[in-house]
Parts: structure tokens; sequence; C-alpha cells
């Protein structure tokens, strides 16, 4: 066991709520942000003086910013610290809450939803290296699934209430507060993480600017950047497709791959993509299920508001229930840390769900709509708890800011490519038939979701892992400490020797989808 000190203290219960708060504070301000603006756009279009249309830039700025800086603030937090990290993030949420608070134009709305997003991105992967950090220095050989599932709803699966929240705040007070409803939830977190979480220890490392840009990488994260905003451009810009765009997105991703393959210290691990199979595969199952649950969030309303005549906020209350229910599933799952029957039942109901839209008409009873809005509920629940087991399982400690942040990134592609599935089929009319097509659609992308778990061996042949568990070590596994090639199917990625210290606990614990190293537990 790796010993405690005062900056971690080994209790019975490492994970304090004074501990947790502040991480699911934070990570609840860019879930919330993601949809809050959406009822907002018209009052906003008609206070700047610009067309609806044109207020699209405000949904698809915080989903380029957030799709890049997720990843690149794990990267921040794993080279600099967490702690650091994550309060730097809160302050840039302050700062966009600000700005776009005393925004007067289209433009100062843009920058304060980058900031927004940005910001808020720096918190997830923060959260997710503090609890794995936290875990290796109390001993626990399982993931503390309780706290994941936390996390998650705090993340992921509360998204849904951007829509009636954002309804509620312009009815009563106006736009101005989509954007001003970050502050205190900003300075919250910002006190709680001040005062709660242990200090960071001290940076360590080469310190001149030269020596940091290429410990961070900086040229894979601005070809990583342009790559994204390319192919955003790309598909925001459907059914008129910029194929401009498209040409320069292959452009900057083939140039980041060459790149990333020579690079020292990869920003964007092409290799571990490549070599570590089941983390791609978490990684691609969680796309495909943000994009039908996203599809749902935005396209659904869009035909209840259209088809039905419902306002916007009473279209985005009927969705509480799917909300309400996938925070509910979300923490038994993840305390148990189960994987593969949650998997399974998310595809299923993804499928079942996805074929129920198929059958909705404009005369459909509202309590219909509502069981098969439930049944996304149950797909949002079980799919982000599970992926989120999976892929702490599946990186060692000192890549896990990275990888949390990639995995945020690909559920932002899932809802990018919904928003463009939703403006190709509505472009000209929202009516029954055409979200039939938008049904079809989803029903092929959930055939393909369920096709990726149930020819998963991996995930087929594993056991669920509780907390208890013991931790076996196998013959094969090296010291504490050492390095490890990789399993050839991927679940056992490299680790790192460099940190031995309590709040750095775990860097050099290797921990794998099938086995995990010395203080590890069974596998999932």
């Amino acid at each position: 066991m790796i010993p405690t000190s005062p900056g971690t203290p080994h209790t019975t219960n490492p994970f304090s709520w004074r501990f947790v708060t502040p991480l699911l504070t934070g990570s609840a301000i860019n879930a919330i942000n993601s949809s809050l603006i959406a009822t907002a756009l018209v009052p906003i279009a008609a206070a700047v003086h610009v067309s609806v249309g044109r207020t699209a830039v405000l949904v698809s700025a915080l989903y380029l910013a957030s799709a890049v800086a997720q990843p690149m603030g794990g990267k921040l937090a794993e080279e600099f610290e967490p702690r650091r990290v994550f309060l730097v993030g809160v302050l840039i949420v302050l700062a966009g809450g600000i700005v776009g608070g005393a925004g007067q134009n289209l433009t100062g709305l843009v920058v304060a939803r980058v900031l927004i997003g940005v910001g808020s991105s720096a918190v997830y992967p923060s959260a997710m290296l503090l609890i794995r950090r936290r875990a290796a220095a109390a001993g626990l050989d399982a993931p503390p699934g309780g706290v994941l599932g936390s996390l998650m709803i705090a993340g992921a699966a509360t998204s849904a209430l951007g829509l009636p929240l954002g309804g509620v705040l312009v009815d009563a007070w106006g736009w101005r507060t989509t954007f001003l409803i970050n502050l205190p939830f900003a300075l919250l977190a910002l006190a709680m993480a001040f005062f709660w979480i242990p200090s960071d220890l001290p940076v360590e490392g080469p310190r001149t600017l030269r020596e940091v840009a290429a410990r961070l990488d900086v040229a894979g994260i601005v070809g990583f950047g342009g790559a994204m905003a390319a192919l955003l451009v790309f598909l925001m810009g459907l059914p008129r497709p910029d194929w401009i765009a498209l040409g320069l997105a292959a452009v900057a991703g083939t140039g980041l791959v060459w790149w990333e393959l020579r690079a020292s210290r990869p920003f964007f691990d092409v290799r571990l993509l490549g070599t570590n199979l089941a983390l791609t595969r978490t990684y691609l199952r969680f796309a495909l299920a943000g994009l039908c649950v996203y599809t749902v969030l935005y396209g659904l309303t869009q035909w209840l508001q259209a088809g039905r005549g419902l306002s916007s906020e009473k279209a985005g209350l009927l969705l509480l229930p799917m909300s309400a229910l996938s925070a509910l599933l979300v923490r038994p799952i993840s305390q148990r840390n189960l994987v593969r029957m949650p998997l399974v039942v998310a595809a299923v109901s993804c499928l079942a769900a996805s074929a129920g839209v198929c059958a909705l008409t404009t005369s459909t009873p509202i309590a219909w709509i509502v069981v098969i809005t439930l049944l996304f509920g149950v797909t949002l629940g079980t799919t982000i708890s599970a992926n989120q087991t999976a892929l702490y399982t599946q990186v060692a400690a000192d890549q896990i800011g990275t990888a949390a942040g990639l995995f945020r990134t690909f559920g932002f592609l899932g809802s990018i490519a919904s928003s463009a599935l939703i403006s190709v089929v509505f472009h000209t009319q929202v009516n029954d038939h055409r979200l039939h097509v938008i049904a079809l659609i989803m029903v092929l992308v959930s055939v393909l979701g369920l096709i990726i778990v149930v020819t998963d061996r991996k995930i087929m042949t594993r056991a669920p892992m509780r907390p208890d568990d013991p931790a076996p070590v196998r013959r094969d596994d090296p010291p504490a400490g050492h390095r490890r090639r990789p399993d050839r199917d991927g679940d056992a990625p490299a680790g790192s020797d460099r940190d031995t210290d309590p709040r750095r606990a775990g860097a050099g614990t290797q921990i794998s989808g099938s086995r995990q190293r010395p203080g590890g537990g069974r596998s999932l």
C-alpha cells in the first residue's frame, strides 16, 4: 500500500463529501451549458439584431471549445497537477459568465461561450485524475464506483436539465440569465475546491517556454483543434456542405496523426488508440449512444414544438423524466462497477427506443412519448456509467486525465453528429415523415452499437468488480512501478514510474480491463 501523507489522509472514507462536492459542482457546469442556450436563441437574435440562424454559432462554439479543451484539460492536469487546473478552469467559467451577461453583440457572446466551454472542460478530466490518485493513495483495489457514478450524474446525466432550466430562466428574467447562472455555480465550486481539495505538489520537470511547449505538445493541440474546427464547420453547414472545410479537416487530421506518431509526449496518443483497442471501443460506444440521445434531446423537442405546438419550456419539461431516470440508474450501476450487463441494456434500449420513434405521429398520446423518452433515459444512464467504469480500468493512472477528456470529446462528437443530422433532415420542414427518417438512422446506429457490444469478447466475458474484492497478484506481474508492454489486445497500457507521492499515487500502477497490477483488484 502506498503511504499516506497529511495531504491525503487514509480514512475509512477517503471520498468524503468535502472532497467530492466541489468535483460534482464543477462537472455539472459543462453539461448544463451544452443545452442551456437552446431556449435563449430567439430572444438573443432579437436583442443583438441578427437572424436566428446566425445565433446557432453560440451552440457550435461551446461544442468546439469543449471537444478540444476536454483532452487539453486532461493533459494540463497530468503535467501541472489537477487541483491547479481545476481552479483555473472554474475561474475561466466565471469570466465567461460575466462576459456573456454583459455582452452587447454576437461576437461578445461567442467569446463568452468559448470561455465557458474551455473552462468547464478542464473540470471533468481534472476530477477524474484527482479521484484516481485519491483511490490509489487509499489503497483501493477497484474503481470507486459510487464517486464515479455521482460524477457522471453531475457531468452527463444533468444535460437534459439545461432545456427546461433555460426556458424558466429566459421566461422569468431574460436571456442574459443563461450566462449569469454560471456565476453562482462557479463561485461555489471555486470556494469549495480551494478549501477542501488538498494542495498539489510543486510542478516537476522543465520550466522554460520551449520545454513546456514540448511537454504539452502544443503542435499536437493546435493540429487537433484545427481538425476539429474544420470538421465542425463542415457538419454544422449541412445540408449545404462546405467541401473546403472537409478537405481542411482531412489534411489537418492526417498531419496530426503524422506528428503524434513522432512526438515524444503526444497530446493525442494515436498509438494508444491503435494498441488499446478496448479503450477505442469504449470511445466509439459512447459516441454512438450520444448521437441517439442528443438527437432525442434536440430533434424530438423541435418536432414537439412544430408538430404538437408545445412551447419550448413544455417540450423541455417533457424530457425531465428521462433525465431523472438516467440519474437514478447511474449510481447503483457505478457502485457495483458493472460493465457488461449495463452495456447490453444500453444497446438494446437504444434500439427499442429508436424503433419507437418510428411510430410517433402528431396524434400520439403524450404518455407514449414519455415512455419512449424513458427508454432513452435507460440508455443514457447505463451507457455513461458502464463506459466510464470501463475507461477507468483501461488506462494507466498517469494517462487518465487525457483519456477522460477524450472520452468526453467523443461524446461531443456524437452530439455534433446529431446536430448535423437534425439540420439536414429538418432543413425545410419538421413533420412526422422527417422524424421517421431520423428514427430510421437512429435504428441503424443502434444496431451498430449493439453489434460492437455483443461481439466484444473482452466485455462479454468479464465479471463485475466489487470495491472490497481482494487483489490477487499474478505471477507475471512486474514489481510496482516497473513498466510493462501492453497486451496484444491493448487492455493494459504501459504505465509510469515517475510518481511515488500519494498525491500522485497510482501514476505507476498498471490497471487493465482484464487484470490489475500490484495493488489492484479483479477484472471487470
